[in-house]
């Protein structure tokens, strides 16, 4: 069968699919007498209703039913046989007029762009790279210190000092009007680890057991209680207590403290080493890999399918409402979410989704068995058991398609460094992780 299709506008497709309509009155028939084998009504055996009532019943849903399942076969036949790979779901319109005994549709849809991969070696990338320094494991370790501190309450007299628990009283007004979260008692906090804004700290520092201060304290124009943002407000602190902490020294027990199977600290740094040097390499992965996705949207030349946009808006919105959710926001289901909120993002993430999928298939950059094997034992060593998450990737086909779009970004990743102009930049550690 010849199938016409009719160009509407850059992606956007018509083709007239024809039914006989004896083939749907048939199919209709057919499944009302398979449904009045089952179905159940008042004053009838099951089985024995007539085939009246049914079609009375469930004429109408069967006959829509059939209509779907027939132009969707003949859409799918038609789209085939034109060779054509259609994006999103089509418009289906009934025609008020058809040859005698058919019945026609129209159905309008969008099909997939030819993609343009631009000149790669013309693209410019920056690759960065960092290295686990002697400095960066000692931060760990004192890290990790901290994490099994302890505190002893200091002696009648002495004053708090950095690093040290310190439990108060306070109030704060502005205007000599006191305003809310500005109140509370037997607070905790430590000193010069920024739990508190600054001004505050300093004014605590210092101060004895028992001791009562006042001072104002400027919040900050950006501070997050926008009710109190950029006001100066007098503030009364009692200090009730002052505890020094105590950190264990980094020693033989320590190292076995943490797991260490050895026992010494010479191990116990390896160790942090290896989980730095793994987590460095993620991070510098997810930072190349950024920037050759933008390199790749700025090369390629395509249309997009207003459809899938749509789509992707569709989900992003979704998620957004079930993030509302959990962060228990009344009427989530029914906030007003604007969708071009979420229009520039979408479109960025088709257009890649077309220009990865465009690569892979040009270059055969699919991941590979072992790639993906390696891919998972390399992220389970992040794990206190690692033989575990393997078993629950290879478990899940949903969680290997996952493991699957990681390594074909890691694919397309190493294949445009290797034609780009790449810039190679050392990022600091601390930046890096920062980020």
């Amino acid at each position: 069968m010849a199938v016409t299709v009719e160009t509407l506008e850059k992606l956007e497709r018509r083709i007239t699919l024809t039914l006989a309509a004896d083939t749907i009155n048939n199919e209709v028939e057919s499944r009302l007498k398979r449904l009045s084998r089952t179905v159940k009504a008042d004053g009838f055996r099951p089985g024995k209703v007539p085939m009246s009532v049914v079609s009375q019943r469930y004429g109408y849903s069967v006959q829509y039913e059939v209509m779907n399942d027939k132009v969707g076969q003949a859409f799918a036949q038609a789209t085939a046989e034109a060779k054509l790979r259609v994006a999103g779901a089509p418009r289906i319109s009934e025609k008020e007029t058809a040859p005698e005994g058919q019945m026609a549709f129209d159905a309008v849809f969008e099909v997939y762009p030819e993609v343009k991969l631009g000149d790669l070696s013309a693209a410019e990338v920056e690759r960065v790279s960092t290295e686990v320094t002697e400095a960066a494991i000692d931060k760990t370790l004192d890290i990790l210190r901290k994490q099994r501190r302890t505190f002893a309450q200091r002696a009648q007299g002495e004053a708090a000092a950095e690093g040290d628990r310190v439990t108060i009283d306070f109030e704060g007004k502005i205007d000599g009007v006191p305003f809310d979260g500005g109140k509370a008692e037997g607070f905790q906090f430590l000193i010069g680890e920024g739990q508190m804004l600054e001004a505050f700290e300093k004014a605590v520092r210092g101060m004895k057991t028992g001791e009562s201060k006042t001072f104002p304290l400027q919040f900050p124009e950006d501070y997050q209680g926008k009710d109190v943002a950029g006001k100066e407000a007098d503030f009364l602190v009692t200090l009730n207590k002052v505890e020094a902490q105590n950190l264990p020294e980094v020693n033989d027990a320590l190292a076995k403290s943490l797991g260490i199977k050895e026992g010494t600290v010479d191990a116990l740094r390896a160790d942090i080493k290896r989980n730095l040097e793994r987590e460095v390499k993620f991070r510098v992965l997810a930072r190349n890999k950024s920037s050759v996705m933008d390199a790749l949207v700025k090369s390629a030349e395509l249309d997009l399918p207003t459809s899938l946009v749509n789509g992707e808006v569709e989900r992003m919105t979704e998620g957004a409402r079930a993030d509302l959710k959990k962060r228990g926001i009344k009427d989530a289901d029914t906030a007003p979410i604007p969708a071009e909120i979420f229009q520039p993002q979408a479109e960025r993430r088709v257009r890649l989704g077309l220009v990865v999928a465009e690569l892979v298939r040009a270059n055969n950059l699919q991941a590979k068995p072992e790639q993906l094997q390696a891919h998972i034992e390399e992220m389970a060593q992040s794990y206190e058991k690692p033989a575990e998450v393997v078993r629950w990737y290879l478990g899940s086909r949903e969680r290997m398609a996952e493991v699957e779009g990681v390594v074909i970004e890691n694919n397309v990743t190493d294949f445009v460094l290797g034609k780009a102009k790449v810039t190679d930049k050392v990022l600091p550690f601390d930046e890096l992780m920062a980020g």
